[in-house]
């Protein structure tokens, strides 16, 4: 059983991505809606593979990805955005996401990137 954070600060934005997930797969699954719940929530959990939005208020996805690598340089990080800028891409890939999926998530492309976080997870 692994262990997934889903972080966004839309509601049905998270139960939209949750839905993605097979529910047989046995995921235990956390939830947050800001990049600061998000630092704090990673420390207690130590999820397998964070899914997490860049836009939000308080502590954006963007300083969040940050620190969470800096606290665990290995952590697997999915960012979801509706942010398609090339800048964004690079700026997110420099500070050591795992992938990055377009809002709103379609359920193959969650599964192969959830898959493929996983395994690499398993490697480390």
């Amino acid at each position: 059983m692994s262990k997934i954070m889903i972080i966004d600060d839309s509601l049905v934005a998270r139960m939209s991505l949750k839905s993605c997930i097979p529910k047989d797969s046995g995921h235990e699954i956390k939830e947050g809606n800001d990049g600061s719940v998000a630092i704090e929530l990673y420390q207690s959990f130590r999820p397998d593979v964070t899914f997490m939005d860049l836009t939000m208020p308080g502590i954006d996805g963007i300083t969040a990805l940050e620190r969470i690598r800096q606290i665990d340089p290995t952590a697997l990080i999915i960012i979801l955005t509706a942010d398609i800028q090339r800048r964004t891409f690079e700026r997110v890939t420099e500070l050591g996401a795992f992938g990055i999926l377009k809002k709103p998530p379609v359920r193959e492309a969650v599964i192969t990137e959830l898959d493929k976080a996983l395994a690499a997870g398993a490697t480390k």
